[in-house]
């Protein structure tokens, strides 16, 4: 890290929805980062498992949000940091409802961003990061989004398997390059590390994806701007992976077809890609994995931009 990146400032932005406990651990561990963080966005999706009350006990908010609100409502509160004292911008957004991770994260990026930060710092509320992880993820030039090492919580094996190390390296220590022009490989909304001169070019996240693929979407959109994706190997983040994250009911199937479907064809239009992942899917629908009823309404939504809410495509399944 730079001297110049040391004057720079960094907001995380964590969205969280019903997982208090796992959520305090997370914001714990930003406060303990040696490379301390300037502040911290808390998107809140309108949990109901008493989140505002823990964070209020814990010192993270100074007072509960109203109860019935129509809009975002945004708390702002001081906390200090667990390296050398100094103080953290905690903002507290209560959502009005659940707008699933994309929503989340459209939310964070924007305040964020709005807010004059250098870098945004991008995580779900079970991730872990260790203490040197942004330390090391700051890279020394503003056109690069930094992600982490991610590696599962008990065992240390990559959450995304090898394919991480299958590209080559990029020119500054402990990296691994993923930039490829035909089939980015993309990173995840887990330590994901942006600047705000990027963010001015590409936009935010894109909110209508409700859940699964935004961070794809979004990272497809910053290596067509020109800009760069790298993963940082000695930078380690946490992620617990159960058996929790590996089921798959109709409607998260519904997300990942639409989303899928949708990126491919807003980004790359008739293409290869777009038949390799049909058949994909007709494949795993022949298989009996996914139902011919979700796949048919995913696609036909993807393919026509269609945006349902989770509610409307419950209705319907």
């Amino acid at each position: 890290m730079n001297k110049e990146n040391k004057k720079e400032t960094v907001c995380a932005v964590v969205v969280t929805y019903n997982r208090k406990n796992l959520l305090l651990e997370c914001l714990e561990a930003i406060r303990r980062q040696t490379r301390p963080v300037d502040g911290i966005y808390i998107i809140d999706n309108a949990s109901d498992d008493g989140t505002p009350e823990l964070l209020k006990e814990n010192g993270y908010i100074p007072e509960l949000p109203p109860f019935n609100i129509s809009a975002p409502y945004e708390i702002e509160h001081k906390i200090s940091n667990l390296v050398d004292g100094n103080h953290i911008s905690v903002f507290y957004v209560r959502m009005h409802e659940n707008t699933g991770g994309a929503g989340g994260f459209y939310e964070g990026v924007k305040r964020g961003y709005e807010r004059g930060y250098d870098w945004l710092w991008l995580m779900d509320d079970d991730g872990l990061p260790e203490k040197d992880c942004l330390m090391k993820q700051m890279p020394n030039r503003k056109d690069i989004v930094t992600g982490p090492y991610i590696v599962e919580s008990k065992t240390m094996r990559p959450v995304y398997g090898k394919a991480y190390n299958r590209y080559r390296k990029f020119p500054y220590n402990s990296s691994i390059y993923l930039f490829r022009k035909l089939f980015p490989v993309t990173i995840a909304f887990n330590g994901f590390l942006i600047n705000k001169e990027i963010i001015n070019e590409v936009g935010f996240p894109e909110s209508a994806l409700f859940y699964m693929g935004d961070d794809v979407e979004y990272c497809i959109r910053i290596i067509k701007r020109g800009f760069e994706i790298a993963v940082r190997e000695d930078a380690i983040f946490y992620h617990p992976t159960g058996k929790e994250y590996r089921y798959l009911g109709d409607l998260r199937v519904y997300f990942i077809i639409r989303n899928r479907i949708y990126t491919i064809v807003k980004h790359y239009g008739f293409s290869v890609k777009l038949v390799i992942n049909l058949v994909k899917f007709l494949y795993l629908m022949f298989k009996g994995q996914i139902k011919l009823k979700v796949f048919f309404l995913a696609f036909k939504d993807g393919f026509s931009f269609r945006m349902r809410h989770p509610k409307e495509v419950e209705g319907i399944l």
